[in-house]
């Protein structure tokens, strides 16, 4: 694996589908959590499968966890690994007019959605973790729609929840495009990947952004 990584190439290539991976991810956590909106009863019943099952809890979320570290890991090594190789020093360079602002400040972006997914392990996985495996208490199948209601209360961490999916959302312009490209795909859909990369970046993190808001209004 050390070899492999150890290409330029690979590296990008691996980089892509980390983000791949975790842009589905963002689409069925996003799916389950706008069932808030209109039932509490059924997202306390997808939550609690999703809390449940054995093969999410054992197999998918290690992977997930492995995903997201790997992908910041591996973002912040490309980066460190770009700096070092340029070598040819320009006397005037103009950043806006070579690249965008996303893409010229994604490793800016990325550590602040870092520290957004740190908050949101705190608010949420942490205190799952410590109710089944620390403090053993019975399994409430209608416990997740309040607790998440709680996690909305105050306006300061739903600030910080707004802020996190707005750069997500721009560390998502460059990030979804550039996904694709790594992995070599240039063809006659190209143009309809971008489109949907534009669309899928406004409206994930809309979604999750109204999410925190109804929930802070309508607790």
């Amino acid at each position: 694996m050390s070899g492999f990584l150890s290409s330029s190439i690979a590296r990008k290539v691996a980089m892509a589908l980390s983000a791949l991976f975790l842009i589905i991810f963002l689409i069925i956590h996003l799916t389950v959590n706008l069932t808030s909106l209109f039932s509490a009863r059924v997202f306390n019943e997808l939550s609690h499968f999703m809390g449940t099952n054995p093969l999410i809890q054992f197999a998918m979320q290690p992977i997930l966890i492995f995903g997201v570290v790997f992908h910041f890991v591996m973002g912040f090594v490309l980066e460190l690994k770009n700096k070092r190789a340029r070598q040819v020093k320009y006397v005037k360079y103009n950043g806006g007019a070579n690249a965008s602002w996303t893409s010229r400040n994604m490793p800016l972006t990325g550590m602040v959605i870092l520290a957004f997914l740190i908050l949101h392990f705190i608010d949420f996985w942490v205190p799952e973790m410590k109710y089944k495996y620390i403090e053993f208490l019975p399994e409430d199948p209608n416990r997740y729609f309040e607790e998440l209601q709680h996690k909305f209360v105050s306006p300061l961490r739903v600030g910080a929840y707004v802020i996190a999916f707005v750069l997500l959302a721009l560390h998502l312009l460059h990030g979804f495009q550039s996904a694709f490209q790594s992995v070599g795909f240039n063809n006659k859909y190209t143009g309809a990947v971008k489109s949907f990369g534009k669309f899928y970046s406004f409206v994930v993190p809309l979604g999750f952004i109204i999410i925190a808001l109804y929930h802070h209004f309508n607790h």
